[in-house]
Formats: structure tokens, sequence, C-alpha cells
């Protein structure tokens, strides 16, 4: 391959690394949330009652950045970080805790980072054949 062809080959991934990566992390968001979801939906994570709880994890909108993408999993509920990690104390309305953690979101990290890290494989293997 002459340096002009490779010239020419790695200008042309360099316009569709973003969009792969952006696939990718979007694909990701989707798996992980269903990963944290179903750990939501009972033992050893937080029992359900309503779902609304499980239903409140989704991705902050997905950022398209130059060459790549970005985006934050997370809950908006009040109950997010007491189920997660648990509570021992008195909350603001005096109300005394010792609530044990039902941990959901630490046990499906391996999974996400392992998910991403094939998108990403996969992005550039889009781009680079």
């Amino acid at each position: 391959m002459t340096p002009d062809e490779l010239a020419a080959r790695l200008e042309h991934a360099a316009a569709k690394i973003g969009p792969a990566v952006h696939r990718g992390v979007e694909h990701t968001a989707t798996l992980g949330i269903a990963r944290i979801r179903g750990n939501a939906s009972g033992r050893p994570g937080p029992n359900v009652i309503t779902g609304n709880y499980r239903n409140s994890w989704e991705a902050s909108p997905i950022r398209r950045l130059k060459y790549g993408a970005m985006c934050t999993i997370g809950s908006n509920a009040p109950q997010a970080r007491r189920l997660e990690f648990g509570f021992n104390g008195t909350d603001s309305l005096g109300r005394k805790y010792n609530q044990p953690p039902f941990p959901h979101v630490q046990p499906a990290l391996p999974f996400i980072e392992s998910t991403l890290t094939a998108q990403m494989r996969m992005a550039l293997t889009e781009v680079l054949l």
C-alpha cells in the first residue's frame, strides 16, 4: 500500500468512526439499562412494588463527539442511592433507617464494560476494513 492509499483509507475511516462509535455507545447504553433494570427486579436487588423505580433508569442524551460519543446511565429517582448503597441514619424528616444495600448497578458494571469494549472493537473493524 502506498502512502497516498494509506492516507485515503485513514481519511475515509476518520469520517466513519464517529457514527460507528455512536452506534456502539447507543447499543451499550440500551443493554446496560436493561441489565440494571433486570438487577433491580427483586433480590439481591431491591424488591419491585410498582416498577416505577426500575423504569426510572435511562441514558442521558447520547452526545455525538467529533470522533465518538458519550452518555451517562442514571436514575432520577430519589431512592436510587439508598437502594444501591444502603442507608443507616436519620433522614431530613427525622425518620431513622437501618437499610441494607441492594446493589443492582455495581453488578451490571462488568457487563457494561465488556459490552462497550466489544462495541468499540466492532466500530474499529467496521471503519478499517
